[in-house]
């Protein structure tokens, strides 16, 4: 029997060499052929990445213009529902003048009728968050009133004795303030 000796673990023999070499490039052969595959995934998940960037952008332009016309026809149609709730007013006016026109109409019915307009009118305001201003006894208020004298008075002074023209708030916002006469002491 012969010996065959093993060479040490530093030494390779050319054939081990040769093995060696052949693994290495199996292992270059397959991660050059790994790198092109991965290089195709690469690009493939970058177009889809850039598709899904252009659908969001598109998406985000439908919403920004969808969004201009909804504001635009909120400002064109805003007053649609008040003008509708007008409506009866007007008709009930163009009513009252026909009936003044007749020959014979009582005074007391045309007053009647102006009467159930103006409820319509201010049941319509009212409906839409108009308020009236119409501070008779209230003490003075310079946000929501507006003085035009002073008079002396009894009662307690910077009081509303009297309204010449009343006010008027939209939801608590004041759209005309109340004309009114304000107390002060007697001397």
């Amino acid at each position: 029997m012969t010996e065959q000796s093993i060479p040490p673990a530093d030494e390779a023999t050319p054939q081990d060499k040769g093995q060696n070499m052949g693994q290495e490039n199996a292992q270059e052969a397959a991660g050059a052929a790994a790198q092109p595959d991965a290089a195709i995934d690469l690009t493939e998940k970058l177009a889809e990445r850039e598709q899904e960037v252009l659908r969001l952008h598109a998406e985000m332009e439908n919403l920004r213009k969808r969004a201009e016309r909804d504001i635009e026809n909120a400002r064109k149609f805003a007053l649609e529902r008040f003008v509708d709730g007008l409506l009866p007013v007007v008709d009930s006016l163009e009513m009252g003048i026909q009936a003044a026109e007749q020959p014979n109409t009582p005074l007391d019915k045309i007053r009647e009728g102006n009467q159930m307009t103006l409820n319509v009118f201010l049941q319509t305001l009212e409906k839409f968050g108009v308020q009236p201003v119409h501070p008779v006894g209230e003490r003075f208020n310079p946000e929501h009133h507006q003085a035009i004298s002073v008079q002396p008075h009894e009662g307690p002074a910077d009081h509303v004795i009297s309204v010449m023209q009343k006010g008027y708030l939209l939801k608590d916002r004041l759209v005309r303030p109340a004309l009114v006469v304000v107390s002060k002491p007697q001397e």
